[in-house]
């Protein structure tokens, strides 16, 4: 955090702690530099603060026990002082006035139709005020129906003060779009996210270059469904816009998160290989590979889909990195089912794999379907594919030994520089440089030499 956020004694001092995905980071430095304009200071340091934002994630079982727990051990740690628990995100918008009752650790439950006035409603908490907590709605019947209709719904431009980084990270995620327009049976995102919206190109534009003179060196890109990006704004497709990003100078990496394999087409694969600065990395949630199961989901595909769809970004960006999420023990989901999503894995040999076990989602259709897997199964099936996604990962790692790479650096201690290729994102391994400390944000060119898992150990032979 910079000097400029420095805590004095006049300010309450407030301390954000985000939770979840990358597009909540964005939220929380958007929520920090409100805060800011409102009369308040931030610190990095809990025990210094008097009001602490806990910024949730709502959208599975795992994450929701996460941002809980966080609630809860905020609101009991051992200060002097007890700090107003401010809770927001996903889980306020979700369960608003539920979880106000059921978790009186948390004194404000604040929605996202609640952080334009943030800082007057916390300043009015602190001063001993009380306020109503959010009451949910199904945020997709806020916009037109149509995506088009959506062009007159994106507010003011977008201006530097509205966002204040909160690390020095040499990489910053930049959202492009929120909502989401598809039904998956397994997902709540669309209820409390709301429908898709493209950012309009010319303030992602500005915030990019806000971003370049913050030191940042790669924009990653974000958004609920990234391939969607433009539909409903009558222009400014993901090609045309990462082709705009390009240009601007000091970033030096571009890197899209969250590509619906169903929507990623032959012109955005030439599009990421051929534009400048464009890493080769594709961030693909097939969820699973069996046509069957994916169709129970409501999404597209088949495991010779999916195989087809890899191969075509292989047969032109060869070293291209490539991950997935997927989903074991989903209802219906047969022994054969998860025997064709084993070997998919295996077959794909991708760099890396987030496997999750099945829970059901209040109000998704699939909390209603018929033949649930047993949940001592789920754990049986998501433990063994989880371990031989991992060996798959690593042999993927130990193939690529001796591979020219270069590496972003964005940790330094001790002697060993860390960081991550063009190849890695920011959940998908690490690159090791021992001996040698180099300056955080510096990109080098090197050689892989060795492997752990999925992480790589460079050597290093030259410096961009």
């Amino acid at each position: 955090m910079g000097d400029d956020l420095t805590q004095t004694r006049d300010l309450v001092p407030v301390h954000i702690v985000s939770l979840g995905c990358a597009r909540n980071e964005v939220d929380s430095e958007e929520l920090a530099a409100r805060f800011l304009a409102g009369g308040f200071t931030l610190t990095d340091s809990r025990d210094d603060a008097r009001v602490i934002v806990v910024n949730t994630c709502g959208f599975i079982e795992a994450a929701k026990m996460e941002s809980l727990e966080e609630i809860f051990s905020t609101s009991t740690q051992a200060t002097g002082h007890k700090p107003t628990v401010v809770v927001a995100g996903c889980m306020a918008e979700r369960y608003g006035q539920e979880l106000a009752s059921s978790l009186p650790e948390g004194d404000a439950i604040i929605g996202f139709d609640g952080y334009d006035d943030i800082a007057s409603t916390v300043r009015n908490l602190v001063t001993g005020g009380r306020i109503q907590a959010h009451t949910p709605t199904d945020r997709r019947q806020l916009l037109p129906i149509a995506p088009i209709q959506r062009v007159d719904h994106h507010g003011p431009p977008w201006v530097p003060s509205q966002r204040v980084r909160l690390n020095n990270s040499p990489s910053a995620p930049l959202k492009i779009a929120s909502g989401c327009d598809r039904r998956c049976a397994f997902c709540s995102i669309p209820s409390f996210r709301g429908s898709f919206q493209s950012r309009r190109p010319e303030d992602i534009l500005h915030e990019a270059q806000w971003l370049a003179g913050q030191s940042v060196k790669e924009l990653f890109l974000v958004s609920e469904n990234t391939t969607s990006y433009g539909k409903d704004i009558g222009s400014g497709a993901l090609e045309s816009l990462i082709a705009q990003l390009s240009l601007v100078e000091a970033i030096e990496w571009i890197r899209l998160s969250y590509l619906q394999p169903a929507e990623v087409r032959p012109s955005l694969i030439e599009a990421i290989a051929s534009t400048p600065k464009v890493v080769p990395y594709f961030d693909l949630p097939f969820q699973h590979a069996s046509g069957s199961v994916l169709r129970r989901m409501r999404r597209f595909g088949d495991a010779e889909t999916f195989l087809g769809l890899i191969d075509q970004v292989r047969q032109i960006m060869p070293d291209a990195g490539i991950r997935t999420n997927v989903i074991v023990g989903f209802p219906g989901e047969t022994e054969t089912d998860y025997e064709i999503l084993t070997q998919f894995i295996g077959e794909a040999g991708l760099d890396a794999v987030g496997v999750f076990g099945y829970s059901d989602e209040e109000g998704t259709e699939a909390a209603g379907l018929d033949g649930h897997v047993d949940e001592d199964e789920i754990h049986a099936r998501e433990v063994a594919l989880r371990e031989f996604a991992d060996t798959v990962t690593a042999m993927r790692a130990e193939d690529r030994v001796g591979n020219e790479v270069k590496v972003l650096i964005e940790e330094v201690a001790s002697g060993e520089s860390q960081g991550r290729s063009q190849q890695q994102g920011p959940e998908d391994g690490q690159c090791y440089i021992a001996g040698a400390e180099y300056p955080r944000g510096e990109i080098l060119s090197g050689r892989i030499v060795d492997t752990d898992g999925v992480d790589w150990q460079i050597e290093v032979y030259d410096c961009l």
